[in-house]
């Protein structure tokens, strides 16, 4: 049974609830703010281009969707003609929003940009490196006097394996020191690649990072969520990663649509009560809702693969 529960309602949000031209809703970021549960919503169109959306709730179950995308500022480079899977940090009284920025000529970035009130964007021009990068996510607090990021520098083909790496800056626009975090799992569920997903969570035994991981099988891709905690001062260091997946597609509304087989988060809230909610994109079609204790996601990262440990020790 997956650590994580699946809200019995899903998909909480669904293309019919946006105007007519938007066939596809997945991979929002979330907060709470001002009261409520918003999310920024990937919203794409049947040819694409993705831009965003934000919905907004007071129950987090039942959204209402702004009247327009969100407006959003040019980089100074050049237009984008696509942008998506945004993740939300606050530190230092702002909130930052990390997410991949793709134009035509230059391939995929990670783009950065700020906001108070979720009504006016701010830019922080990125320093060029002329190298493919996406699945960014920020920490919630400086660690050493700089900030730090989960991203995955990669080549031009998105299909061929890729690693998550940790980078840091002094200024969100220049990066320096990145290095590999964390590989692929030959004969795991995670085989193929891996990238951030959620903002990590401080925990009392580190850092938890609720990241996603990518299984080629012989007729495509399965994306599935897994657990790390990384330590709080050296954030470089792994102190444990779970061996099994904490939430993966298994309903029709995660197996069927835009991409087949998804289950994908770029967000984790923590609540009162010990919990934690994601909102995670379901096939890239549309949003399910889902719970797990703080506590036993944590406890996660130390479990290994009990059943193919058993058994493969027993033949050996």
């Amino acid at each position: 049974m997956s650590i994580f529960q699946k809200f019995s309602g899903n998909p909480v949000l669904t293309p019919e609830q946006f105007p007519d031209d938007i066939m596809y809703v997945f991979n929002p970021g979330a907060v709470k703010f001002n009261g409520e549960y918003l999310l920024m919503v990937d919203a794409a169109t049947a040819a694409t281009p993705i831009v965003f959306w934000l919905a907004r709730s007071r129950d987090g179950v039942h959204f209402t969707i702004d009247p327009e995308p969100v407006e959003w500022p040019v980089p100074a480079a050049g237009p984008e003609n696509c942008v998506y899977d945004p993740r939300i940090t606050l530190i230092d009284g702002e909130y930052i929003l990390m997410y991949a920025s793709q134009a035509a000529g230059r391939g995929v970035r990670t783009g950065v940009v700020r906001t108070r009130d979720f009504r006016k964007f701010e830019r922080i021009e990125q320093e060029e490196n002329g190298r493919n990068n996406r699945n960014s996510v920020l920490f919630p607090e400086k660690i050493g006097g700089r900030y730090v990021r989960l991203d995955r520098p990669m080549g031009d083909n998105e299909l061929e394996p890729s690693d998550m790496c940790i980078s840091y800056s002094r200024d969100l626009a220049h990066w320096e020191e990145s290095q590999v975090l964390m590989t692929s799992r030959p004969g795991c569920w995670d085989s193929h690649k891996i990238g951030g997903g959620a903002v990590p969570i401080r925990t009392e035994r580190g850092w938890l990072e609720i990241y996603h991981g990518v299984d080629r099988t012989c007729n495509g891709f399965i994306y599935r969520l897994g657990v790390v905690l990384l330590d709080l001062e050296n954030p470089a260091e792994i102190i444990a990663r779970g061996g099994l997946p904490v939430l993966w597609p298994e309903r029709c509304y995660e197996m069927q649509g835009r991409v087949m087989n998804v289950t994908f988060t770029c967000n984790a809230i923590p609540e009162p009560d010990g919990s934690v909610r994601i909102y995670y994109g379901a096939a890239d079609s549309c949003i399910g809702l889902a719970t797990a204790k703080l506590d036993d996601l944590v406890a996660a990262c130390f479990v290994g693969n009990p059943t193919a440990e058993k058994f493969f020790s027993r033949r050996s």
